[in-house]
């Protein structure tokens, strides 16, 4: 699975999140403002770490050098 395709689950994710924070937890606008934002951070910090991770893996930074006996 692809970089963009996986992009587009956790947009999915963060979106059925918003929406099930909204219909679950509705008890006025300050809190709901503050639930969405705790949300929408939780899932762009997990889609950042996914992606360094992802990201680190096709170019990484230490090669592995054999030695001669191996």
């Amino acid at each position: 699975m692809g970089f963009p395709a996986t992009t587009l689950i956790f947009a999915a994710i963060g979106i059925v999140a918003s929406l099930c924070t909204v219909i679950c937890f509705n008890r006025g606008s300050s809190s709901n403002l503050f639930h969405l934002t705790l949300v929408l951070t939780a899932t762009i910090c997990c889609w950042m770490m996914w992606a360094i991770v992802y990201l680190a893996q096709m170019k990484p930074l230490i090669v592995p050098i054999l030695s001669e006996a191996e």
